[in-house]
């Protein structure tokens, strides 16, 4: 099995998320399938039904949480040494060269990309044409939008 690349961050909060479904989700459906068995007749107990769909949720969520954490290489980016590097986990402060307008981005992996958070995919157009390069470069970024260039500004690892 392949590793997939995870910030220290993002793999804090899968094994969070996996703790709370293991300690107070599955208890809870555990317990309303048990209520919902005090009722009778299970065939036309729509209670039942809910409370199997969640435990099903549930349990399909707990085997993904855990073979991602298995399969993962967690990076700690204040412990990265890319000598100014654009690498994964960076932290990239870029400068639009059509409108000026400045982004900071952090290149995380796949489960950890959130653009509300201004934190894009390592496999997106724009952390695939940053990966490799150094502050001061242009590079062109092939966005549904179009081509767009961005100056890379600078580059953190924080």
């Amino acid at each position: 099995m392949s590793t997939v690349p995870i910030t220290k961050r993002g793999a804090e909060q899968l094994k969070e998320e996996l703790h709370r479904l293991k300690t107070k989700d599955r208890p809870a459906v555990i317990n309303a399938i048990s209520e919902a068995r005090a009722q009778g007749d299970l065939s036309e107990n729509a209670e039942y039904d809910a409370a199997k769909e969640r435990q099903a949720f549930i349990e399909g969520r707990i085997a993904e949480l855990e073979g991602k954490l298995s399969a993962a290489q967690i990076i700690d980016p204040t412990v990265l040494d890319a000598e100014g590097r654009v690498v994964f986990a960076s932290t990239v402060d870029l400068e639009d060269l059509e409108s000026g307008q400045k982004v900071t981005y952090q290149i995380v992996g796949e489960d950890e990309a959130d653009l509300k958070l201004m934190k894009v995919s390592v496999t997106s157009p724009i952390a695939r044409a940053l990966i490799g390069k150094y502050a001061g470069d242009v590079v062109e970024v092939n966005a549904p939008s179009g081509v767009r260039e961005y100056e890379i500004l600078e580059v953190r690892y924080i």
